[in-house]
């Protein structure tokens, strides 16, 4: 009897994982509608989020740092950062840059993170219209055909590019970047 029990509590045991396990599979099975867009607007966002709390830790008074002469400010290098959102996103587009100038314009904290938020939301536009399809269409980019969609992952990547200067700056002022933060704890119940 005891050798029936245990098989009958071993099998009930058993089904939850194995009906899991099928509903899992089953839900993986369906790709999303733009699996490459979808990927690509994932790892902006991410970039994008970090760059964009990099550019709200620098005190104020830092956006004038420059780690040696010959190189961009930190507000600069935000500036920047928002001038190549507006000129990659247009792009990819097919749109007339709306926004030109930032970095060399624009000088205090407040306006450059402004700035550079705008410059988040004009791209997280260009990703809301966009299809596998329609990112797969080709436009002139410097005499280079470019799928759109690459135009969108090269905005990321130079925005990623900078990030890394941006830590460089950060870890100069004893500030730790974003991405190197500790998540907080979770909440006590």
């Amino acid at each position: 009897m005891n050798k029936k029990l245990c098989f009958v509590f071993a099998v009930l045991m058993t089904v939850p994982t194995v009906l899991f396990g099928q509903e899992k599979s089953q839900a993986q099975s369906v790709p999303p509608a733009n699996p490459i867009t979808t990927s690509e607007k994932g790892l902006y966002s991410f970039v994008s989020g970090a760059v964009v709390r990099a550019a709200e830790k620098m005190p104020e008074e830092n956006y004038s740092f420059k780690p040696t002469p010959e190189i961009r400010s930190f507000g600069q290098l935000v500036g920047h950062q928002a001038d190549e959102a507006y000129f990659f996103c247009s792009q990819a587009l097919g749109e007339a840059n709306p926004r030109q100038g930032i970095e060399k314009t624009t000088t205090s904290k407040t306006d450059l993170v402004a700035a550079l938020k705008d410059g988040v939301a004009y791209c997280n536009k260009a990703f809301g219209g966009m299809t596998d399809a329609k990112g797969s269409e080709v436009v002139k980019f410097f005499n280079f055909d470019m799928a759109r969609l690459t135009l969108l992952s090269l905005n990321t990547a130079h925005m990623d590019e900078h990030y890394g200067n941006m830590v460089t700056y950060l870890r100069l002022k004893g500030i730790v970047p974003p991405t190197s933060e500790k998540p907080p704890a979770p909440a006590q119940k």
